[in-house]
């Protein structure tokens, strides 16, 4: 991280259900995902009662949030009905909470209506893929729910983002656009953001790592940052392997994303990111 990054004072809190909960040591979000279609076949869940067993395993290993998605967002992934994304998120996040009242969900979701009702069904957070280009009345809808929300950068669709990978400069642009969606959420009165810088979505490998290797320049947002890296093809393709043998990979970028200034690790392997800010944590001191 640069000296220079340091300067900015970070927001280190976020009000969970009205709870002040402390980011000063980084946390882990594992993440469920209730589709037939995720580019990792292992955090698929196939039924409520592996739904179950699987939050369960993920809370015992370390897991500060469980993170639900009903809609891959993988490229060539198949679009679904908002019906569809709300028969899969609702009975697992309701399963979740009936069973783990003290744990905290996030939704994973680009639409203001399955946010919504999640948050009623007893998710904390909304983890927004698009940044909110893709329902302009999520931005609204989140300030009404008064529940943190995860601002990830994205351009276009998940069918187009590949082709939208053209920067003036890298960071600034990034920071820029995100940014400019700050104002507008803190306008509305959304007391909590967190930045996500949206490995994998509008960058190519390259540009992937060149934002690891910098993420402390958003810091500058003065706001928490999730890095989002587990088991992507920034990982498995500088391997040659696949996204059932990145585990290592995801272990290594994810100290780095720790030592560049990340507060929450999105992850399909709890037990081994919880070990990872364990020595990290050590390392610092």
């Amino acid at each position: 991280m640069k000296a220079k990054d340091n300067l900015f004072s970070v927001k280190s809190t976020l009000n969970l259900r009205g709870n002040l909960v402390s980011l000063d040591t980084p946390k882990v979000m594992g993440i469920l995902n209730v589709t037939p279609d995720s580019f990792y076949e292992g955090s698929r869940t196939t039924s409520l009662a592996h739904i179950i067993v699987k939050a369960s395993q993920m809370l015992k290993e370390g897991a500060f949030i469980l993170d639900i998605g009903g809609y891959s967002t993988r490229p060539g992934a198949d679009a679904i009905s908002i019906e569809t994304e709300l028969e899969r998120v609702l009975p697992a996040i309701e399963a979740i909470h009936k069973t783990f009242p003290d744990a905290y969900i996030s939704i994973d979701t680009f639409r203001s209506v399955v946010a919504k009702a999640a948050v009623s069904a007893g998710a904390s957070l909304v983890n927004d893929v698009s940044g909110g280009n893709l329902d302009d009345q999520m931005f609204k809808t989140v300030a009404s729910l008064k529940v943190p929300y995860i601002l990830m950068h994205m351009r276009g669709t998940p069918e187009t983002m590949k082709t939208l990978t053209d920067y003036y400069h890298l960071l600034n642009d990034i920071t820029a656009e995100l940014s400019i969606k700050c104002s507008t959420l803190k306008y509305l009165g959304v007391a909590d953001i967190i930045i996500d810088p949206g490995f994998g979505f509008a960058k190519t490998i390259e540009q992937n790592y060149d934002i690891l290797r910098n993420l402390g320049y958003f810091k500058r947002l003065k706001l928490p940052i999730l890095a989002g890296l587990s088991r992507k093809s920034m990982i498995y393709k500088r391997l040659d392997s696949t996204a059932q043998e990145a585990l290592n990979g995801t272990t290594a970028l994810n100290m780095a994303a720790l030592m560049n200034g990340a507060s929450i690790l999105r992850v399909h392997d709890v037990k081994e990111a919880a070990e990872t800010i364990k020595l990290y944590q050590a390392y610092k001191g």
